[in-house]
């Protein structure tokens, strides 16, 4: 490793070239009148604003030289080595066509640092045109930056809250790569994820392009959303340490060394797919000519694409494996591991959601391989000195395999709501209209959840949800009451809410707990940080009480979502730009300034409205208890039907 990095080294400072990098662009229409405006509005001279100008450009320049590509393809190759990569073929045959007449803006999911290398390699070796990647100037280090921007990587700032003329100079920098018809990528998170699931999408990026692609004549610029998921990651488990109060190691070249080491271990593959582009020009316009507020047209494109994302991303057998010993929550034989994964799998076909690799979740070699992949990695512990042996979630390992499970949860969260919907019912009686009390009860559970999972609008979501019903009770009808509604929830082939559910609304409730406690008090952000920390501390001591079911639960990210919903509902005062998470979020210009009233439209006080959050999660806990009392009852039956003698070919 030390050779390779000191050639890159020595390869990159032949490259360092000093400042001067922008003159090739600078001088360009878009410039001159960025630099003469800029100057007029600040009283400024000119030769000023270009020379700042030329230093941020400096900044953020990229390139695609062949000897740099060579010798980072070389690097990419080897830090890569841990995982082989799965690429849809036939997803890209349709891209390559649109490659040739477009330039295609990629936003991927960024789950692991290896993102940066997986997309542009696999896509050059099939001879894409050059894309240029936007990249944290965190990761920009001393004189490997300056390489890794011959190679396409443009390094921009995490924060450009106080550097107005960088933010033009970015503008205007995206505007030249689209006006050369430049393909570009980046995160649509921003930053990588530390649950598995797929964050709120940023928008500043696609902004830029949307308003370039606006200004400038020519063939529309396809959005295209990338899906890029892995077996497993080296980098989890630290994500996990960090999700419960670590520091974050800065990125250095001691953390670059690091992460190039423990690639040499084996981790499975990483699985690229693409969904379906969206032009980019063509949609601003159908959405503006829809009636959307012209202010909300990128964020709706921004969460279509978040949407598109989830719909590809394939169903990993380390998810599922890593889903049914999360929701058993202790050890089991082999036969009780397929006869937990079997149902799951049956509603992925049902569903026809993409498995990766086309992979058989059935499949007893396919299922022992992920759990021996996951012993090897340290998620799983296996106990073979019994009878046969038992597998279960190692100590501390619960947000690890929740990462792993997370990166599926996208598409059992809809099923999940309709169980607990369908509950509601039930207990509403069977004179009530079952529908009606389930359709409203599942909204209560959209708006509950909507900080940490992508829900299509309304209309869309109520035929998701007629879609589960059926799928739990096949002759489903709209006309039924709560007897209807319990016959169903006995019969149902599988139950997800509390292997879904059950760790965010076990997390939120811990805040929502320590929000109540405060009563009518105004917390300001360091209030609302120490707030955070004193979760952290309750959320074990309910771990250690058993009052919560899982570690998993214990999440400064999961924290810090149910803290968003107390802004939402004016829990907590707040200056930030709410973060759109919801098509229906878009019509706002804001977040709620004050507690909603209660039933009767009787004004709450702030100490009431806190309580009401924190009885309503206690409520859906409860109800989320319940399915669970279904599951154990089938999981017993299961039990006693499970082969004598235990798995004698594991042995």
């Amino acid at each position: 490793m030390a050779k390779l990095v000191q050639d890159l080294q020595q390869r990159a400072s032949r490259l360092v070239t000093g400042r001067g990098r922008a003159g090739a662009i600078i001088g360009q229409p878009r410039f001159q009148r960025l630099i003469s405006d800029w100057a007029n509005e600040h009283q400024l001279s000119e030769a000023e604003v270009e020379a700042q100008v030329a230093d941020h450009l400096d900044e953020m320049l990229a390139s695609h030289g062949e000897s740099a590509m060579a010798s980072w393809n070389k690097f990419g190759t080897w830090m890569m080595r841990a995982h082989d990569v799965v690429v849809d073929e036939d997803q890209l045959v349709a891209l390559r066509k649109l490659d040739r007449q477009h330039s295609l803006a990629l936003v991927f999911s960024h789950r692991s640092y290896l993102d940066g290398y997986a997309l542009p390699a696999a896509l050059g070796a099939r001879r894409f045109g050059p894309i240029y990647t936007f990249g944290g100037a965190n990761l920009n280090l001393p004189i490997l930056g300056r390489l890794a921007s011959q190679t396409g990587i443009i390094f921009i700032r995490r924060s450009m809250k106080d550097a107005p003329l960088y933010r033009r100079t970015l503008r205007g920098y995206i505007s030249h790569l689209v006006a050369t018809k430049a393909n570009v990528a980046w995160s649509i998170e921003g930053g990588r994820t530390r649950t598995g699931k797929l964050r709120p999408p940023t928008y500043g990026i696609l902004r830029y392009l949307a308003d370039a692609v606006d200004a400038e004549p020519g063939p529309d610029a396809m959005l295209v959303p990338v899906s890029i998921v892995y077996d497993q990651l080296h980098e989890v488990g630290r994500m996990a340490s960090e999700a419960t109060g670590a520091a974050k190691r800065p990125e250095d070249f001691r953390w670059l060394i690091n992460l190039a080491r423990s690639q040499g271990e084996r981790l499975g593959r990483v699985y690229l797919s693409f969904g379906t582009p969206i032009p980019l020009r063509g949609r601003m316009e159908e959405l503006r000519e829809g009636g959307l507020a012209p202010d909300h047209v990128v964020e709706r494109i921004a969460l279509e694409a978040s949407h598109r994302i989830n719909r590809v991303t394939p169903v990993t057998v380390t998810a599922v494996v890593c889903l049914a010993l999360l929701g058993a929550d202790r050890a089991l034989p082999f036969e009780r591991v397929l006869a937990t994964v079997q149902p799951f799998a049956a509603y992925i076909d049902k569903r026809a959601w993409p498995v990766a690799g086309g992979a058989n979740l059935t499949d007893r070699l396919t299922v022992r391989h992920a759990l021996h992949e996951l012993v090897t990695s340290g998620v799983l512990d296996c106990y073979d000195a019994g009878t046969e042996p038992v597998w279960r979630v190692a100590e501390d390992q619960h947000l690890v395999a929740a990462f792993y499970r997370n990166t599926l949860i996208h598409i059992l969260v809809d099923r999940a709501i309709g169980e607990v919907a369908l509950l509601a019912a039930v207990d509403a009686g069977p004179q009530a209209n079952g529908m009606r009390v389930a359709w409203e009860h599942a909204l209560d559970l959209r708006d509950l959840l909507k900080f940490e999972f992508f829900f299509p609008p309304r209309a869309e979501f109520d035929t998701e949800l007629r879609t589960e019903m059926a799928i739990i009770a096949p002759g489903f009808h709209d006309d039924f009451d709560g007897a209807m509604a319990a016959q169903a929830l006995e019969s149902a082939p599988v139950y997800l809410a509390h292997l879904v559910l059950r760790p965010f609304i076990e997390s939120y409730l811990v805040v929502a707990d320590r929000l109540a406690a405060a009563a009518d008090a105004d917390l300001d952000e360091a209030d609302c940080a120490a707030l955070l920390t004193e979760s952290l501390h309750l959320g074990q001591q309910w771990v250690l009480e058993r009052r919560i079911t899982s570690a998993e639960s214990v999440s400064l990210e999961l924290f810090r979502n149910a803290l968003q919903l107390a802004r939402h509902r004016g829990l907590v005062s707040s200056t930030d730009t709410p973060v759109v998470q919801d098509d229906d979020d878009l019509p706002r210009t804001g977040g709620r300034s004050t507690p909603a009233p209660d039933a009767s439209g009787r004004e709450r006080t702030l100490a009431e409205a806190r309580a009401a959050l924190r009885n309503e999660l206690q409520a859906v806990s409860e109800q989320i208890r319940r399915i669970a009392v279904y599951a154990d009852k089938r999981a017993g039956s299961l039990s006693a039907a499970a082969p004598a003698g235990g798995d004698h070919e594991s042995r």
